[in-house]
């Protein structure tokens, strides 16, 4: 019975990690030997795939350009949702209840039912093929979400605490980042990352606001259709490559999401 209960885990681990692995080993040959042979590991190791990607501006600016307008979308959609929960955490007032289910009807929407509408706004606005175009369309899905995880959070705070902070002579700035942020501080961390991974894998919204300049990542992977078919190595480097960020942004908030899971809305 023990070796059950860790082997259906360890098989579990196994079939979801075989994906990656198998991508990551892709990422080390090349085309013709992914195509010519099946290996569990390369025969003829290379790195010329990554060399590429790093060199080339085109691809690595496509990296600068994913990172750029995700940052600036996740600090907009936190600084935006974090008074605004607040207050459906705080106040009740008329329509808080219909607002807070507006709010959410925008984060079930489907990305391309607004890619025609902010390609035209952008574009007449001059904001098209930005970074910040495609930051603020993201916001459109990314403030309601990290609005609903943020009040969660904050109504678990006793109300109490406002109170005693005004007693105490704060000013509302003063209570707010100074002792209630640090209070909710798992729940930024989770909001934060699901603000951080919408961002990063949408593709429709970010292909369709951009051109050259903030040409993302994702968009940049269509490249490597040639003549020739797929370059296969190329493309596999480029696919490691896009999952490093995430795995950053899961280890260092790792511990606000367990804590997310259990308290918030997640």
């Amino acid at each position: 019975m023990k070796k059950i209960t860790w082997l259906i885990p360890t098989v579990y681990i196994v079939f979801l990690m075989l994906p990656i692995y198998w991508l990551v080993n892709m990422s080390f040959k090349t085309t013709n030997e992914i195509l010519g042979s099946f290996t569990l590991w390369p025969n003829n190791f290379t790195v010329e795939n990554y060399v590429t990607i790093f060199t080339d501006p085109t691809w690595f600016m496509g990296y600068v350009n994913s990172l750029t307008y995700v940052t600036i979308n996740t600090v907009i959609s936190l600084l935006v949702a974090l008074p605004a929960a607040y207050a459906f955490s705080r106040y009740r007032f008329l329509g808080d209840k219909h607002l807070f289910f507006w709010l959410l009807t925008n984060r079930m929407a489907p990305p391309a039912v607004f890619a025609l509408p902010f390609f035209q706004l952008y574009s007449a606005i001059g904001l098209f093929d930005t970074h910040i175009a495609v930051a603020l369309s993201h916001c459109l899905f990314n403030i309601p979400l990290a609005v609903w995880i943020l009040e969660g959070f904050m109504s678990g705070v006793p109300k109490e605490l406002d109170e005693t902070a005004y007693i105490d002579g704060y000013s509302f700035p003063q209570f707010f980042f100074k002792i209630f942020i640090p209070a909710i501080a798992a729940g930024i961390g989770v909001a934060a990352f699901f603000c951080f991974m919408f961002s990063w894998v949408e593709l429709l919204l970010a292909k369709t606001l951009t051109a050259v300049d903030a040409k993302p990542i994702a968009a940049t992977m269509t490249r490597t259709v040639s003549t020739a078919g797929y370059e296969l190595g190329l493309l596999s480097a480029a696919g490691t490559l896009t999952i490093v960020p995430g795995a950053f942004v899961i280890y260092f908030v790792r511990n606000y999401i367990a804590k997310g899971f259990a308290l918030g809305r997640v």
